[in-house]
């Protein structure tokens, strides 16, 4: 008997206790740990999982643009145009572009600037992304990355000196090496290209079925207008199945000295030296 009392006084001690607790943490509160809050003590929650945005496919393509070689005494500022028309499998077309800033002086260093192409149509609107500027007798050249964070000017070497010719003809005429193909060569005549005086060319290079994984011929065409007087070409179409159709015009052609400030590095920009150890020899 003296037993039973005892158990019945320790379970009604336990009930009364437990009704105590819960109006202590007030109404509505959970007895034990909540979910989703670390216990005070214990092992530590795990780390979340790292997350990343993938995508199969895709490609990178980089439009290549005309050549400017360290021409001496052939000083330039001009404006090229250039449009850059793709041709999709359903038939219709995406048409790029941009314009960006050229400029030779007497000595034969080259500015350039570097924009984005963007939709022809469109309302994007494009951004200088770099400055180059080049230095046949010091053999140097700059890249300056205009939209980055540090601002600096990356210094690389340069190799062409201002005795260095340009080849703008490819391939001989006649049959290519190993079978690849044939490439034909025509002659158009001269013209005046933004007032000064061009010579044209057509070269129409045939590839055989196998050479870029092609299951037929592959014709690929360039006609060029080139400056003897310059050495640059101041119109260059290029027609190529695989990539499209890609023009470049020069506009706003000076034949003058350039503002020598252009030749200048951006104000507030450092330099990092990533040339070589050994220095090209002159040509």
């Amino acid at each position: 008997m003296f037993i039973r009392c005892a158990f019945l006084t320790l379970l009604v001690s336990a009930i009364l206790l437990g009704a105590a607790g819960s109006r202590a943490q007030g109404p509505g509160a959970a007895a034990g740990p909540q979910i989703g809050v670390p216990p005070a003590q214990g092992r530590p929650a795990p780390p979340r999982p790292q997350q990343y945005s993938v995508s199969d496919g895709g490609t990178t393509e980089t439009l290549e643009s005309i050549a400017i070689p360290p021409k001496a005494g052939a000083p330039f500022t001009l404006t090229l145009q250039t449009e850059w028309v793709k041709t999709l499998y359903d038939g219709g077309t995406i048409t790029l572009v941009n314009q960006r800033k050229i400029a030779r002086d007497v000595n034969g260093r080259i500015y350039q600037e570097r924009w984005y192409i963007v939709p022809k149509t469109g309302k994007m609107k494009s951004q200088m992304t770099t400055i180059q500027i080049s230095d046949p007798n010091a053999h140097t050249h700059y890249n300056c990355f205009m939209l980055e964070e540090p601002k600096i000017c990356v210094l690389g070497s340069f190799a062409p000196t201002t005795n260095a010719v340009y080849n703008h003809e490819g391939p001989p005429a006649g049959p290519l090496p190993n079978d690849m193909g044939n490439s034909i060569h025509d002659e158009l005549g001269k013209q005046l290209t933004s007032g000064v005086e061009t010579v044209g060319y057509r070269i129409s290079t045939t590839y055989n079925p196998g050479v870029f994984g092609n299951d037929m011929n592959l014709t690929v065409s360039k006609e060029f207008w080139y400056s003897p007087q310059l050495g640059i070409n101041l119109i260059s179409k290029r027609s190529d199945p695989r990539f499209g159709v890609q023009t470049f015009t020069v506009t706003n052609l000076i034949l003058a000295e350039p503002d020598p400030k252009l030749f200048e590095l951006p104000e507030g920009y450092k330099v990092e030296d990533r040339r070589a150890t050994t220095q090209p020899e002159d040509e």
